[in-house]
């Protein structure tokens, strides 16, 4: 063996060292964000719950999350219903979102990336101040996802690898329960599945700040134009906001998108379908409630064609 033969693996091996190295601080990069993600989520004082299957006699589906991680996946949600996206789409979305960053908005991640799915300026999915925008990060989610052909029948780790392009592809898989637990409730598919206990004492919100979440997430359309009727005979005032809906899906939808945004939004009560949620009430669960009538029942009460929102408490 000549002396140059015995002298090259000594010449390679510093960078083999140094690509090793570069794997190690990769892979340390993403378990950071994920141990940050998962353990600083706040606490867990929301709680989406399937009954459906316990009626059947078997066990009902719970998922447990900070006002913070539902807030997140309510708007995941109504971004991809509003662009007509399907179930599986949201499904993916949220699926993706819960690994990426445990539904946090992070400002912090590996190498540049950013947001709620962890998406790189550097990678072409926009500014930071873009990615930074949950509406505008779920957006272009969607929008890589639909480029993706025949995406809804992959198994959903692979339609997720397909848009992220991740060092982790077979990581999404593990939350798809919990993500399909999570769209059955925030696109309204089931009443009442939402539970947000919360501090009892919120500070009171602003229906102008209300409104504008809802244009946010849901665009112009979701609210009724100037002088339109409402679903319900119920009185109404400048105190709250009133949604009519064309049927009980969207309602519900509508209804628990306002559960989730109350602690941010000072959300004191959310009305429809003959139920009601009310801060720091009954355990943060739904209750049915006595339509109004006259000064009788319950002044506040909404049926199923109309979803209320009471920012501030009744005087």
């Amino acid at each position: 063996m000549s002396e140059t033969d015995r002298s090259r693996p000594r010449r390679r091996r510093p960078l083999r060292g140094a690509a090793a190295l570069f794997v190690l601080l990769g892979l340390a990069g993403y378990l950071v964000v994920q141990y940050e993600s998962n353990g600083g989520a706040g606490a867990p004082y929301c709680k989406v719950r399937d009954s459906r299957d316990a009626a059947g006699g078997g066990t009902a589906r719970t998922y447990e999350l900070s006002p913070e991680q539902a807030r997140y996946a309510a708007t995941i949600a109504a971004v991809g219903t509003t662009r007509g996206r399907s179930e599986r789409a949201v499904t993916i979305a949220l699926a993706t979102a819960m690994q990426e960053s445990a539904l946090r908005n992070l400002d912090h991640g590996d190498r540049d990336s950013l947001g709620l799915f962890q998406q790189r300026p550097s990678q072409g999915w926009g500014t930071p101040e873009q990615i930074m925008d949950p509406v505008y990060s779920a957006g272009i989610f969607y929008d890589r996802l639909e480029d993706v052909p025949g995406y809804a029948g992959m198994p959903l780790t692979v339609a997720a690898q397909k848009v992220q392009r991740s060092g982790f592809p077979d990581a999404y898989a593990k939350h798809e329960p919990d993500a399909a637990l999570l769209t059955t409730a925030f696109t309204g598919r089931a009443r009442g599945m939402l539970a947000c206990a919360g501090p009892k004492a919120q500070p009171e919100g602003d229906p102008a700040r209300v409104r504008d979440a809802l244009g946010r997430d849901f665009g112009a359309g979701v609210l009724p134009k100037a002088g339109a009727p409402h679903g319900s005979s119920a009185p109404r005032d400048t105190s709250e906001v009133s949604l009519p809906v064309r049927d009980q899906r969207r309602g519900w939808e509508l209804a628990n998108w306002a559960v989730a945004h109350a602690f941010e939004l000072g959300i004191q009560r959310v009305s429809h379908d003959g139920m009601a949620w009310t801060a720091g009430e009954n355990r943060g669960e739904w209750v049915p409630s006595v339509p109004g009538a006259s000064g009788s029942g319950d002044p506040r009460a909404a049926g199923p064609q109309d979803v209320r929102i009471f920012p501030t408490r009744s005087r």
